[in-house]
């Protein structure tokens, strides 16, 4: 009987123990206007959770929730500016989040109290201390795609346009004899003449284009004699292209030749290639611009560039000889280059991919923070 009565008494002192209220954390709480506060804490198995709180200034606040982690409502009030020892039994070991919501327009300021009742003696000094952990979470997406797994091969029938052929002639442009008078003549020691380069053509079946060109300018017997040695040392080149070139300044602009004789004696001109403008200006007297110049018995000039080889050149003359007139003679030649085009085939090899419907998944990893207890 004694025995019996010691452990009554053990037991009673033991429940008596377990029932006495453990503070877990009091203090006060700012919720900002529209805001929202959350405390967190960890809880036993079968502790109780006693929570009061109030409203510094009686005010209402929104709502307050007691949630068993992560969205286990356990106590809702709503309007509330006080609870008092509102009770949450503890079914398993686990994290609570004490919820303070706030839709005012002004802050709202709490003062909060939260206790446990241990289940029993041996969870009395439970640590209710919640730390947060990163978490990962993997999701695998399925999706079905289009994916290519060979090629058919496509022939396309089409047609280009091809060079078949390509020819140069020489083009007489200019050929005459120019009287430059003295520097004592009424009529005045200046003179000019020009010349116009074929326009280019560009059609479906042909081009021709002036890809070159070449001027002479000779004074008297002397050039034409000089002239003349030109002629027979052209004719005495071997046939072939050359032989498709009637002058030498034909033979000199395709590069047949490198240079012409020149004459060594006789009465000389000054000589200047220009445009109209400048020309102009050259007649009046004053200072004017050339893409070429010289003074001599003869001269001459081979022209490749693009842009000189359209349009119409002006041949500026000037003879300062005091008292003696001179006969300049002035040759221009153009080589035109001219190529034929044809419809040939040209069938285009286009591959064509096969597609099938695969099936992928595609792994998404979300990150995320969790509140875990203590241990």
């Amino acid at each position: 009987m004694k025995h019996f009565l010691l452990i009554a008494l053990l037991t009673v002192a033991f429940f008596s123990s377990a029932q006495k209220k453990v503070l877990v954390s009091e203090g006060s709480i700012k919720i900002a206007a529209f805001g929202e506060e959350n405390l967190y804490f960890g809880f036993a198995t079968d502790d109780k959770i006693i929570f009061s709180f109030s409203e510094e200034n009686e005010k209402e606040i929104k709502e307050v929730e007691i949630i068993e982690y992560p969205s286990s409502s356990r106590y809702t009030d709503f309007k509330v500016s006080s609870a008092k020892e509102k009770t949450v039994t503890v079914n398993k070991e686990g994290v609570y989040r004490f919820r303070f919501n706030n839709n005012s327009i002004t802050k709202r300021v709490c003062r909060y109290t939260i206790e446990r009742i241990p289940g029993n003696e041996l969870t009395r000094k439970f640590n209710t201390t919640v730390t947060w952990i990163t978490k990962n979470d993997t999701i695998w997406k399925t999706d079905t795609k289009n994916v290519i797994v060979g090629y058919d091969t496509t022939y396309i029938k089409q047609t280009k346009k091809v060079a078949v052929s390509t020819e140069k002639h020489e083009e007489l442009l200019l050929d005459k004899v120019q009287r430059v008078h003295s520097e004592t003549n009424s009529n005045g020691n200046k003179t000019w003449l020009n010349f116009t380069l074929p326009a280019n053509i560009k059609t479906e079946s042909e081009t021709k284009t002036v890809v070159a060109w070449a001027y002479w300018v000779g004074v008297g017997k002397e050039a034409n004699e000089a002239w003349e040695k030109n002629v027979k040392s052209v004719s005495k080149l071997a046939s072939g292209v050359a032989s498709t070139y009637l002058t030498p300044l034909g033979a000199l602009a395709v590069g047949t030749v490198m240079q012409l004789i020149l004459p060594t004696m006789g009465e000389d001109v000054s000589y200047s290639l220009t445009d109209q403008q400048n020309k102009d200006l050259f007649m009046a007297g004053k200072q004017y611009y050339v893409s070429d110049q010289g003074k001599g018995v003869a001269g001459y000039k081979k022209i490749t560039s693009a842009n000189q080889c359209q349009g119409t050149h002006y041949i500026c003359l000037y003879n300062d000889n005091y008292v003696h007139g001179i006969d300049a003679s002035i040759k221009v030649v153009a080589i035109i280059e001219t190529v034929k085009y044809e419809d040939q085939p040209d069938d285009i090899i286009l591959p064509v991919p096969r597609f099938e419907k695969q099936i992928f998944s595609t792994p998404e990893i979300n990150t995320y923070q969790m509140p875990v207890i203590v241990k």
